[in-house]
């Protein structure tokens, strides 16, 4: 055989062997562009929203008092009084009896008044209103469990990376827009 024709085989068998060896290290360098997801937890917040709750309550309230000082009261039961006493008084203790029962019978009649006024109420229906707050679960997106090459680790993402999350530059590329992130370390 042709000694150029041999020459001419090995270097193709070279260059063949070569360009497969650098394909087969291309696609292993591209699978490891690649973090491996371990899990995926779906995360939520509490958001709480203030709202004023309102109620109508009956309410009793004393009456205002018209007579302060119960003047009504005190002159009719004195006036009540110096007739019952005069009544019982005799000829000499008739002006005794009459001035003893008007002053007890004003004194009485004083109290009454008094007794009457603090039971004298009304009652009215007032609003009532609080602030309470209502707490709704809402998405907050993603807790994702990974692995690159023998480095494990966590990064909260917007949306379910699927089976696998690219790298580039040993950054995981997390956002829509694939953005870096910084990773937290996970056993």
């Amino acid at each position: 055989m042709n000694r150029s024709l041999i020459q001419g085989l090995v270097l193709g068998g070279i260059a063949v062997t070569a360009i497969s060896a650098l394909g087969a290290y291309k696609v292993v360098e591209n699978r490891s562009a690649e973090a491996r997801v371990l899990s995926v937890k779906a995360v939520t917040k509490s958001v709480r929203t203030p709202r004023e709750a309102c109620r109508d309550e009956t309410v009793t309230h004393r009456a205002p008092v018209k007579d302060t000082n119960r003047v009504t009261g005190t002159v009719v039961g004195a006036l009540i009084g110096g007739v019952v006493g005069h009544q019982i008084g005799g000829s000499t203790g008739k002006t005794v009896a009459t001035v003893a029962g008007a002053a007890a019978g004003g004194y009485g009649g004083n109290q009454v008044q008094k007794s009457l006024q603090q039971g004298d109420t009304y009652q009215a229906q007032e609003r009532h209103c609080t602030t309470v707050y209502d707490t709704v679960e809402q998405p907050d997106g993603y807790l994702v469990r990974y692995k690159l090459g023998a480095r494990k680790g966590v990064v909260h993402m917007d949306h379910d990376p699927g089976d696998r999350i690219p790298v580039k530059d040993g950054r995981l590329l997390t956002g829509p827009l694939h953005h870096d992130v910084q990773t937290t370390a996970a056993n």
